[in-house]
Protein backbone atom coordinates (compact mmCIF):
# COMPACT_ATOMS: atom_id res chain seq x y z
CA UNK A 1 0.00 0.00 0.00
CA UNK A 2 1.35 3.41 -0.96
CA UNK A 3 1.94 5.72 1.94
CA UNK A 4 0.99 9.32 1.34
CA UNK A 5 2.89 12.06 3.12
CA UNK A 6 0.60 14.92 4.07
CA UNK A 7 1.46 18.18 2.38
CA UNK A 8 2.56 21.05 4.51
CA UNK A 9 0.05 23.85 4.39
CA UNK A 10 1.15 26.98 2.61
CA UNK A 11 1.52 29.79 5.11
CA UNK A 12 1.48 33.40 4.12
CA UNK A 13 4.14 35.64 5.62
CA UNK A 14 3.03 37.31 8.82
CA UNK A 15 4.70 40.57 7.82
CA UNK A 16 4.92 42.43 4.52
CA UNK A 17 8.17 41.93 2.55
CA UNK A 18 8.99 45.62 2.97
CA UNK A 19 9.44 46.76 6.57
CA UNK A 20 7.26 49.57 7.89
CA UNK A 21 10.31 51.67 8.70
CA UNK A 22 11.58 51.34 5.15
CA UNK A 23 8.15 52.53 3.99
CA UNK A 24 8.53 55.49 6.35
CA UNK A 25 11.90 56.27 4.77
CA UNK A 26 10.39 56.12 1.29
CA UNK A 27 7.52 58.32 2.46
CA UNK A 28 10.02 60.84 3.79
CA UNK A 29 11.76 60.90 0.42
CA UNK A 30 8.38 61.49 -1.25
CA UNK A 31 7.61 64.32 1.17
CA UNK A 32 10.95 65.95 0.39
CA UNK A 33 10.19 65.65 -3.32
CA UNK A 34 6.75 67.25 -2.98
CA UNK A 35 7.47 69.76 -0.19
CA UNK A 36 11.23 70.36 0.02
CA UNK A 37 12.47 72.71 2.71
CA UNK A 38 13.72 75.95 1.21
CA UNK A 39 14.76 79.37 2.40
CA UNK A 40 14.45 79.89 6.14
CA UNK A 41 12.80 76.48 6.52
CA UNK A 42 15.88 74.86 4.97
CA UNK A 43 18.11 76.58 7.54
CA UNK A 44 15.90 75.34 10.36
CA UNK A 45 15.84 71.80 8.95
CA UNK A 46 19.62 71.77 8.50
CA UNK A 47 20.17 72.97 12.07
CA UNK A 48 17.76 70.35 13.42
CA UNK A 49 19.45 67.68 11.32
CA UNK A 50 22.86 68.66 12.71
CA UNK A 51 21.51 68.37 16.24
CA UNK A 52 19.89 65.03 15.43
CA UNK A 53 23.19 63.61 14.15
CA UNK A 54 24.97 64.72 17.33
CA UNK A 55 22.20 63.18 19.45
CA UNK A 56 22.40 59.89 17.57
CA UNK A 57 26.12 59.53 18.13
CA UNK A 58 25.77 60.54 21.77
CA UNK A 59 23.25 57.73 22.22
CA UNK A 60 25.54 55.30 20.37
CA UNK A 61 28.33 56.13 22.79
CA UNK A 62 26.11 55.91 25.85
CA UNK A 63 24.71 52.52 24.83
CA UNK A 64 27.97 50.79 23.90
CA UNK A 65 29.32 48.87 26.87
CA UNK A 66 33.08 49.29 26.95
CA UNK A 67 33.44 46.32 29.31
CA UNK A 68 31.51 43.99 27.00
CA UNK A 69 33.57 45.17 24.04
CA UNK A 70 36.82 44.48 25.88
CA UNK A 71 35.58 41.05 26.99
CA UNK A 72 34.79 40.22 23.37
CA UNK A 73 38.42 40.70 22.38
CA UNK A 74 39.00 37.09 23.43
CA UNK A 75 37.61 36.06 20.03
CA UNK A 76 39.96 38.42 18.22
CA UNK A 77 40.37 36.33 15.04
CA UNK A 78 36.65 36.50 14.31
CA UNK A 79 36.48 40.24 14.98
CA UNK A 80 39.49 40.98 12.80
CA UNK A 81 37.88 38.92 10.04
CA UNK A 82 34.65 40.94 10.24
CA UNK A 83 36.56 44.22 10.31
CA UNK A 84 38.60 43.08 7.30
CA UNK A 85 35.42 42.25 5.38
CA UNK A 86 33.79 45.56 6.33
CA UNK A 87 36.67 47.97 5.80
CA UNK A 88 38.89 46.12 3.31
CA UNK A 89 36.96 43.69 1.10
CA UNK A 90 33.95 45.96 0.69
CA UNK A 91 36.03 49.02 -0.27
CA UNK A 92 38.10 46.93 -2.73
CA UNK A 93 34.90 45.75 -4.45
CA UNK A 94 33.67 49.33 -4.45
CA UNK A 95 36.84 50.53 -6.12
CA UNK A 96 36.54 47.73 -8.69
CA UNK A 97 33.08 49.07 -9.58
CA UNK A 98 34.69 52.28 -10.84
CA UNK A 99 34.92 50.55 -14.22
CA UNK A 100 31.11 50.77 -14.45
CA UNK A 101 31.26 54.57 -14.78
CA UNK A 102 29.73 56.07 -16.88
CA UNK A 103 28.12 53.24 -18.86
CA UNK A 104 26.24 51.64 -15.93
CA UNK A 105 26.53 54.13 -13.07
CA UNK A 106 26.72 57.90 -13.11
CA UNK A 107 29.66 59.44 -11.20
CA UNK A 108 27.25 60.60 -8.48
CA UNK A 109 25.71 57.16 -8.00
CA UNK A 110 29.14 55.57 -8.00
CA UNK A 111 30.23 57.92 -5.20
CA UNK A 112 27.20 56.76 -3.22
CA UNK A 113 28.00 53.11 -3.96
CA UNK A 114 31.60 53.56 -2.83
CA UNK A 115 30.43 55.33 0.33
CA UNK A 116 28.11 52.39 1.01
CA UNK A 117 31.17 50.12 0.94
CA UNK A 118 32.84 52.23 3.65
CA UNK A 119 29.97 52.23 6.17
CA UNK A 120 30.30 50.04 9.31
CA UNK A 121 28.35 46.85 9.85
CA UNK A 122 25.01 46.60 11.60
CA UNK A 123 24.51 45.51 15.20
CA UNK A 124 20.90 44.52 15.90
CA UNK A 125 20.01 42.99 12.54
CA UNK A 126 23.26 40.99 12.48
CA UNK A 127 22.40 39.69 15.96
CA UNK A 128 18.84 38.87 14.92
CA UNK A 129 19.82 36.89 11.83
CA UNK A 130 22.68 35.14 13.64
CA UNK A 131 20.23 34.08 16.36
CA UNK A 132 17.67 32.81 13.86
CA UNK A 133 20.38 30.85 12.02
CA UNK A 134 21.65 29.43 15.35
CA UNK A 135 25.06 30.97 15.09
CA UNK A 136 27.41 32.52 17.63
CA UNK A 137 25.25 35.37 18.97
CA UNK A 138 27.81 36.78 21.49
CA UNK A 139 30.38 36.97 18.69
CA UNK A 140 27.88 38.81 16.47
CA UNK A 141 27.19 41.30 19.28
CA UNK A 142 30.89 42.05 19.77
CA UNK A 143 31.69 42.09 16.05
CA UNK A 144 28.89 44.55 15.31
CA UNK A 145 29.91 46.75 18.23
CA UNK A 146 33.56 46.78 17.17
CA UNK A 147 32.60 47.60 13.59
CA UNK A 148 30.39 50.50 14.68
CA UNK A 149 33.10 51.81 16.99
CA UNK A 150 35.79 51.55 14.30
CA UNK A 151 33.47 53.14 11.75
CA UNK A 152 33.29 56.36 13.76
CA UNK A 153 36.91 56.95 12.72
CA UNK A 154 37.53 54.72 9.68
CA UNK A 155 34.47 55.61 7.59
CA UNK A 156 35.15 59.38 7.44
CA UNK A 157 38.87 58.83 6.87
CA UNK A 158 38.34 56.25 4.12
CA UNK A 159 35.69 58.46 2.51
CA UNK A 160 38.04 61.42 2.49
CA UNK A 161 40.84 59.26 1.08
CA UNK A 162 38.88 57.35 -1.60
CA UNK A 163 36.20 59.85 -2.54
CA UNK A 164 38.47 62.89 -2.45
CA UNK A 165 36.70 65.98 -3.70
CA UNK A 166 33.29 64.35 -3.36
CA UNK A 167 33.49 64.85 0.39
CA UNK A 168 35.66 67.89 0.49
CA UNK A 169 38.87 65.93 0.97
CA UNK A 170 40.81 66.16 4.22
CA UNK A 171 40.19 69.87 4.66
CA UNK A 172 40.33 71.44 8.10
CA UNK A 173 36.62 72.33 7.94
CA UNK A 174 35.67 68.77 7.01
CA UNK A 175 37.72 67.27 9.82
CA UNK A 176 36.28 69.78 12.29
CA UNK A 177 32.72 68.84 11.29
CA UNK A 178 33.53 65.15 11.76
CA UNK A 179 35.05 65.78 15.19
CA UNK A 180 32.25 68.05 16.43
CA UNK A 181 29.28 66.12 15.04
CA UNK A 182 30.48 62.53 15.37
CA UNK A 183 33.45 62.01 17.68
CA UNK A 184 32.71 64.53 20.42
CA UNK A 185 29.10 63.38 21.01
CA UNK A 186 30.19 59.74 20.90
CA UNK A 187 32.95 60.27 23.46
CA UNK A 188 30.58 62.31 25.61
CA UNK A 189 28.15 59.40 25.58
CA UNK A 190 30.90 57.01 26.61
CA UNK A 191 32.00 59.33 29.43
CA UNK A 192 28.45 59.81 30.76
CA UNK A 193 27.39 56.19 30.30
CA UNK A 194 27.88 55.30 33.97
CA UNK A 195 25.29 57.92 34.92
CA UNK A 196 22.82 57.76 32.01
CA UNK A 197 23.20 54.11 30.96
CA UNK A 198 20.51 52.82 33.30
CA UNK A 199 18.08 55.51 32.19
CA UNK A 200 18.66 54.65 28.53
CA UNK A 201 18.07 50.95 29.19
CA UNK A 202 14.77 51.68 30.96
CA UNK A 203 13.68 53.98 28.11
CA UNK A 204 14.89 51.70 25.32
CA UNK A 205 11.58 51.60 23.45
CA UNK A 206 11.00 55.35 23.61
CA UNK A 207 14.58 56.08 22.53
CA UNK A 208 14.06 53.76 19.57
CA UNK A 209 11.52 56.27 18.26
CA UNK A 210 14.05 59.05 18.84
CA UNK A 211 16.60 57.14 16.74
CA UNK A 212 14.18 56.55 13.90
CA UNK A 213 12.77 60.05 14.00
CA UNK A 214 16.25 61.56 13.91
CA UNK A 215 17.19 59.48 10.88
CA UNK A 216 13.97 60.46 9.10
CA UNK A 217 14.84 64.12 9.74
CA UNK A 218 18.33 63.57 8.28
CA UNK A 219 16.80 61.91 5.21
CA UNK A 220 14.27 64.70 4.72
CA UNK A 221 16.96 67.39 4.97
CA UNK A 222 19.32 65.59 2.59
CA UNK A 223 16.69 64.95 -0.06
CA UNK A 224 15.26 68.47 0.27
CA UNK A 225 18.71 69.85 -0.48
CA UNK A 226 18.92 67.53 -3.47
CA UNK A 227 15.57 68.69 -4.79
CA UNK A 228 16.37 72.39 -4.46
CA UNK A 229 19.77 71.82 -6.09
CA UNK A 230 18.14 69.94 -8.99
CA UNK A 231 20.25 66.80 -8.66
CA UNK A 232 17.43 64.34 -9.28
CA UNK A 233 17.32 64.98 -13.01
CA UNK A 234 20.57 62.98 -13.08
CA UNK A 235 18.78 59.77 -12.00
CA UNK A 236 16.49 57.87 -14.38
CA UNK A 237 14.47 54.69 -13.70
CA UNK A 238 16.90 52.78 -15.90
CA UNK A 239 19.84 53.99 -13.82
CA UNK A 240 18.06 52.94 -10.65
CA UNK A 241 17.48 49.48 -12.10
CA UNK A 242 21.14 49.16 -13.01
CA UNK A 243 22.13 50.34 -9.52
CA UNK A 244 19.95 47.66 -7.94
CA UNK A 245 21.55 45.01 -10.16
CA UNK A 246 25.05 46.16 -9.21
CA UNK A 247 24.15 46.09 -5.51
CA UNK A 248 22.66 42.61 -5.83
CA UNK A 249 25.96 41.38 -7.28
CA UNK A 250 27.89 43.18 -4.52
CA UNK A 251 25.77 41.58 -1.78
CA UNK A 252 26.01 38.12 -3.35
CA UNK A 253 29.80 38.44 -3.61
CA UNK A 254 30.15 39.46 0.04
CA UNK A 255 27.81 36.71 1.27
CA UNK A 256 29.88 34.14 -0.61
CA UNK A 257 33.25 35.56 0.46
CA UNK A 258 32.30 35.76 4.13
CA UNK A 259 30.82 32.24 4.27
CA UNK A 260 33.44 30.33 2.31
CA UNK A 261 36.31 32.54 3.43
CA UNK A 262 35.45 31.96 7.09
CA UNK A 263 35.41 28.24 6.39
CA UNK A 264 38.87 28.36 4.85
CA UNK A 265 40.10 30.24 7.91
CA UNK A 266 39.03 27.36 10.12
CA UNK A 267 35.98 28.83 11.85
CA UNK A 268 33.26 26.42 12.95
CA UNK A 269 29.67 26.65 11.71
CA UNK A 270 28.42 29.00 14.45
CA UNK A 271 31.30 31.41 13.91
CA UNK A 272 30.91 31.28 10.13
CA UNK A 273 27.30 32.39 10.53
CA UNK A 274 28.36 35.33 12.70
CA UNK A 275 31.05 36.31 10.19
CA UNK A 276 28.65 36.07 7.26
CA UNK A 277 25.92 38.25 8.74
CA UNK A 278 28.18 40.78 10.48
CA UNK A 279 30.65 40.99 7.59
CA UNK A 280 28.24 41.33 4.67
CA UNK A 281 25.84 43.97 5.99
CA UNK A 282 25.92 47.74 6.18
CA UNK A 283 24.36 50.05 8.76
CA UNK A 284 21.73 52.49 7.52
CA UNK A 285 21.50 54.11 10.97
CA UNK A 286 25.22 54.92 11.02
CA UNK A 287 25.60 55.66 7.31
CA UNK A 288 22.85 58.26 6.89
CA UNK A 289 24.11 60.69 9.56
CA UNK A 290 27.71 60.28 8.37
CA UNK A 291 26.69 61.04 4.79
CA UNK A 292 24.93 64.24 5.88
CA UNK A 293 28.17 65.40 7.50
CA UNK A 294 30.55 64.23 4.76
CA UNK A 295 28.58 65.14 1.62
CA UNK A 296 26.57 68.16 2.73
CA UNK A 297 24.24 69.37 -0.08
CA UNK A 298 25.12 66.31 -2.20
CA UNK A 299 24.04 63.80 0.46
CA UNK A 300 20.78 62.85 -1.25
CA UNK A 301 22.40 60.89 -4.09
CA UNK A 302 25.10 59.61 -1.73
CA UNK A 303 22.59 57.89 0.57
CA UNK A 304 20.37 56.46 -2.18
CA UNK A 305 22.58 53.38 -2.82
CA UNK A 306 22.78 52.74 0.93
CA UNK A 307 18.99 52.88 1.34
CA UNK A 308 18.47 50.41 -1.52
CA UNK A 309 21.22 48.08 -0.27
CA UNK A 310 19.74 48.15 3.23
CA UNK A 311 16.36 46.79 2.12
CA UNK A 312 17.97 44.23 -0.18
CA UNK A 313 20.26 42.87 2.55
CA UNK A 314 17.36 42.51 4.99
CA UNK A 315 15.25 40.45 2.59
CA UNK A 316 18.12 38.25 1.37
CA UNK A 317 19.62 37.66 4.83
CA UNK A 318 16.20 36.75 6.24
CA UNK A 319 15.93 33.93 3.70
CA UNK A 320 19.49 32.75 4.37
CA UNK A 321 18.98 32.82 8.15
CA UNK A 322 15.88 30.63 7.88
CA UNK A 323 17.73 28.16 5.67
CA UNK A 324 20.70 28.01 8.04
CA UNK A 325 18.25 27.36 10.88
CA UNK A 326 16.74 24.39 9.05
CA UNK A 327 20.20 23.04 8.25
CA UNK A 328 21.10 23.17 11.95
CA UNK A 329 18.22 20.89 12.96
CA UNK A 330 20.29 17.84 12.08
CA UNK A 331 22.80 18.87 14.76
CA UNK A 332 20.12 19.00 17.45
CA UNK A 333 17.44 21.65 17.70
CA UNK A 334 17.62 24.35 20.30
CA UNK A 335 15.09 24.55 23.13
CA UNK A 336 12.03 26.14 21.43
CA UNK A 337 11.32 28.41 24.39
CA UNK A 338 14.86 29.76 24.39
CA UNK A 339 14.90 30.16 20.61
CA UNK A 340 11.57 31.99 20.58
CA UNK A 341 12.66 34.38 23.32
CA UNK A 342 16.00 35.14 21.64
CA UNK A 343 14.48 35.64 18.21
CA UNK A 344 11.68 37.88 19.46
CA UNK A 345 14.07 40.07 21.45
CA UNK A 346 16.67 40.49 18.72
CA UNK A 347 14.31 40.79 15.75
CA UNK A 348 12.24 43.51 17.39
CA UNK A 349 14.82 46.19 16.57
CA UNK A 350 16.58 44.51 13.65
CA UNK A 351 15.62 47.21 11.16
CA UNK A 352 15.34 50.30 13.33
CA UNK A 353 18.96 50.19 14.47
CA UNK A 354 20.61 48.76 11.35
Amino acid sequence: MTRHTPRRALRLPSRPPVDAYVLALLGTVGLAALLPASGAAADVAEGASTGAVALLFFLYGARLSTREALDGLKHWRLHLTVLGCTFMLFPLLGLAARGLVPTVLTPELYSGLLFLCLVPSTIQSSIAFTSIARGNVPAAICAGSFSSLAGIVLTPLLAALLLGGGTGGLSADGLLRIVLQLLVPFLAGQFLRRWVGGFLVRRKKALGYVDRGSILLVVYTAFSQGMTAGVWHLVTPARLGLLLAVEAVLLAAMLALTWYGAGRLGFDRADRIAVQFAGSKKSLAAGLPMASVLFGPHASLAVLPLMLFHQTQLMVCAVIAKRRSRDAEADGPKDPAVETAETAETAETAVTRS
